[in-house]
């Protein structure tokens, strides 16, 4: 999923406005008592709330709401808070699968690529019965390799920081690891880092900083594109279904959030990988081949 075009170049007066009424006036709508757990939705605020909750917090409601009715900006942010909850109600939701879907799916894609052992597929860090391939990893790994083919080279799991040079000299190092890098952590066209958590009972903090890492790893991102003139594509890519939509649609709003502040340039979630990995590698062998020399 890419972000919408329609908000992707919004000032941070904007996300300002994003983060402090979804905190505000809550980011999801509650189900009727005795509804099945996780069954609430994302809410769209209407303009008229956002003014109440502006007063309420001492700032100013004419942002948003003025003379009777919505200003540009109110109307702005309407259309922002339908279109994500629309978005994660309607389509992230159901691409979101437990370890049972996942697991299916990652034998299915193994039967038919038959990776071999540079495509890297690890372990889980579970224990016991819970002890299995990292399904998600697994799958994104071999979908890349079957796209790009097995002469072109892919970091499936980089033991380095991913690092830009430019005639042999260094522009940035990044802060992190990430969990795949093409066609290497030097200088990569892409890179992508994978969160699935199908065996978590708990939404804990360990999920929560996963969410703030990669808005970490976008400003980053951010600032060598601005300062460097130098992008790779940032790929988040999710699932669990209990972990993201029973217990933390507060986090998915979120990276809806990232995701048009342009924080990442993609966010693939649960069984969207099987269209959108292939697409992507595609994409990222005839961006490698476009690339300029300099950035050797």
């Amino acid at each position: 999923m890419r972000g919408n075009p329609k908000f992707m170049h919004q000032p941070g007066g904007f996300w300002a406005l994003v983060r402090t009424l979804s905190e505000e006036l809550n980011y999801t709508k509650r189900a009727p008592n005795g509804s099945p757990k996780g069954s609430g939705t994302v809410k769209i605020h209407e303009v008229e709330e956002m003014a109440a909750a502006l007063t309420r917090l001492r700032l100013n409601p004419d942002l948003v709401w003025r003379k009777g009715q919505a200003s540009e900006l109110g109307q702005q942010l309407r259309d922002y808070f339908e279109y994500r909850a629309n978005t994660l109600n309607d389509v992230v939701r159901p691409n979101l699968m437990d370890a049972q879907a996942a697991r299916a799916l990652y034998e299915e894609i193994r039967a038919r690529v038959d990776p071999p052992a540079a495509c890297f597929v690890p372990e889980n860090k579970q224990k016991g019965a819970m002890k299995a391939p990292a399904y998600l990893t697994g799958m994104v790994n071999m979908l890349v390799y079957e796209a790009i083919g097995p002469g072109q080279a892919c970091d499936y799991g980089p033991m380095q920081l991913t690092t830009f040079t430019r005639n042999r000299t260094p522009l940035r190092t990044l802060s992190r690891r990430f969990d795949g890098a093409f066609p290497s952590p030097v200088n990569p066209v892409a890179v992508w880092e994978i969160k699935e958590y199908y065996y978590t009972t708990t939404f804990g903090s360990r999920v929560a900083d996963g969410v703030y890492e990669t808005l970490l790893d976008g400003m980053e991102f951010e600032e060598l594109e601005q300062n460097e003139k130098v992008r790779a594509e940032h790929v988040l890519i999710i699932d669990s279904h209990f972990t993201w939509w029973i217990c933390g649609k507060s986090y998915l709003c979120r990276m809806i959030d990232m995701l048009n502040m342009g924080m990442v340039s993609e966010i693939v979630f649960g069984r969207e990988v099987v269209q959108r990995i292939p697409a992507l590698a595609r994409d990222w062998t005839l961006k490698l081949a476009k690339k300029p020399a300099k950035h050797a």
